[in-house]
Parts: structure tokens; C-alpha cells; sequence
């Protein structure tokens, strides 16, 4: 059994930061690739910025300069920190993880999400 459990969402002034936390635990050998999502009301999900267990890096452009993912493999843990924060940042952030179990086995697991709403 493998869980994601995200922390850190809230409500925010337009410019203001907020920093994301997603820990993974369970039955866990190995995690790859860690990232966010983000969902807004009536818009399909799209990645926002994801990280590799060698701590590359990919942002969507619309977070560029703004947001930094970042990782603590001991911890099984991945952050978004977000400054700058603009009204349309605000929807459903996703933490997403493919994982391998100990059976050797890899899929995508996923966080129930956490709201961010940035008013202007």
C-alpha cells in the first residue's frame, strides 16, 4: 500500500508565496519521477513542473521563474515552493509519483489534492 499525502495549500494575496509538501510512504523501493498538477474549475489537469531522482528539473512556462520543485529522496518527499503567485494559480494542486514497489512492480500514484487560491 502506497500513499501520498500533500500538505501546505491556502488562501493568499496575489504576489504572496506558498510551499507545497507531498510525502510519500508505504511499501516503497524506489520512486522516479515526482511532480505536480494543478486543476482549475472547468479546465483539465496539467503539469505544472515535475522532478527526476537525479533532481532534473521540467516547469510548465506559465510557473517559470515563479515556482521551484525540489526533492528529499531520504524523505521520499517533494516540494513546490510558489512565488509570485498570479489569480490564475489558483486551483487543485496534485502531487504525482511513479513508484516501485518491492515486488518490482511500477505504476502512478497520486495525492488527494490541496486547494491554492490566490485573490487579487
Amino acid at each position: 500500500q502506497v500513499q501520498l499525502v500533500e500538505s501546505g495549500g491556502g488562501l493568499v494575496q496575489a504576489g504572496g508565496s506558498l510551499r507545497l509538501s507531498c510525502a510519500a510512504s508505504g511499501s516503497i523501493y524506489s520512486i522516479s519521477v515526482m511532480g505536480w498538477y494543478r486543476q482549475a474549475p472547468g479546465k483539465q489537469r496539467e503539469l505544472v513542473a515535475h522532478i527526476s531522482s537525479g533532481s532534473s528539473t521540467n516547469y510548465a512556462d506559465s510557473v517559470k521563474g515563479r515556482f521551484t520543485i525540489s526533492r528529499d529522496n531520504a524523505k521520499n518527499t517533494v516540494y513546490l515552493q510558489m512565488n509570485s503567485l498570479k489569480p490564475e494559480d489558483t486551483a487543485v494542486y496534485y502531487c504525482n509519483a511513479e513508484i516501485w514497489t518491492p515486488r518490482w512492480e511500477s505504476r502512478p500514484y497520486w495525492g488527494q489534492g490541496t486547494q491554492v487560491t490566490v485573490s487579487s
